[in-house]
């Protein structure tokens, strides 16, 4: 296996919906809470990247093993068939990046507490049965649930916990506010989904995976990638507004036209190939935008 193609088996390209929510977590943590545990920090990026990338050979792995046989989807489409890779060699590497990243879990659980075991517990149980078991999360109207909430909102939450661990408080004023910072990752994370689905609607009902879009229709769909999109801008101005971030992070606001002209591009037409990377370019401008224009406050806090 070549690096290129391990590359792509392991979606590297999509590793800013896990990066960023931890950067996000990190910065937030240190302007509210002026902690930053470097050591845990970098040890809890370890186990997440090592996971996630395990959850992405995984769902390679499942769709190649559960696709039908009606088209080309075996043989042209998915990285295992295409590559002619080693079914044995893809299970292993998958199950030893897992193995690998529960044990850092635990070292870091046996430091932090219990809250960790249940946080990274629902992160696990949802990275496996996304699509795993005979019926997927993916398979079904909720992976858009499910996929936002869990790398969005939990990965940054469990950053702020890592880090202020010794006096972190679990009151709903806290909770609350690790959910407004994380909400546009939250939103743009949930609107890659649901892209994905939306172009893919026929080629997944083909494959027995009737998603959000199978229910709700391209329509409708479309309209929630638009709200979701409304709402994660919303989300940060109000993050501001109710000072749980600093003031540069309005400076994110200077990519919106960009925002909204790859939003534009994505209603007029939805073709995997030609326009899905406007989700993608979306959650990409978007959640760096919000993480620097944080991040350049850092060095003012203490000042």
């Amino acid at each position: 296996m070549t690096v290129p193609i391990f590359l792509e088996l392991v979606e590297i390209k999509a590793k800013t919906a896990s990066i960023l929510p931890f950067l996000l977590g990190a910065c937030f943590s240190w302007f509210n809470y002026h902690s930053l545990n470097l050591g845990l920090l970098i040890t809890f990026f370890i186990a997440m990247f090592l996971f996630n990338m395990a959850v992405d050979i995984l769902d390679n792995y499942n769709d190649y093993r559960n696709a039908t046989e009606e088209h080309d989807y075996k043989r042209k489409t998915n990285i295992i068939g295409r590559e002619n890779l080693s079914l044995q060699l893809v299970f292993w590497m998958m199950v030893g990046m897992i193995a690998m990243s529960a044990i850092i879990g635990f070292i870091l659980v046996y430091i932090t507490g219990w809250p960790l075991l249940i946080m990274g517990g629902v992160c696990y149980l949802v990275g496996i049965f996304y699509s795993s078991g005979p019926k997927p999360l993916s398979s079904l109207p909720l992976g858009e649930v499910f996929s936002g909430p869990t790398m969005g909102f939990m990965i940054t939450l469990i950053c702020v916990y890592i880090n202020s661990y010794q006096n972190f408080s679990w009151s709903l004023m806290n909770v609350g506010a690790i959910l407004l910072i994380s909400l546009p990752n939250t939103m743009w994370i949930s609107n890659l989904m649901l892209a994905n689905n939306i172009c893919d609607l026929a080629e997944d009902e083909k494959n027995n995976r009737y998603t959000l879009v199978h229910y709700l229709g391209k329509r409708h769909s479309l309209q929630l990638f638009v709200i979701m999109n409304s709402v994660a801008i919303l989300a940060l101005v109000a993050a501001v507004v109710l000072k749980i971030a600093p003031w540069t992070m309005l400076l994110t606001l200077v990519v919106l036209p960009v925002i909204v002209k790859q939003v534009k591009l994505f209603l007029s037409k939805q073709v995997k190939k030609e326009t899905f990377s406007c989700a993608i370019k979306i959650l990409a401008i978007g959640a760096v935008s919000q993480t620097l224009t944080f991040l350049i406050y850092m060095p003012f806090i203490n000042n």
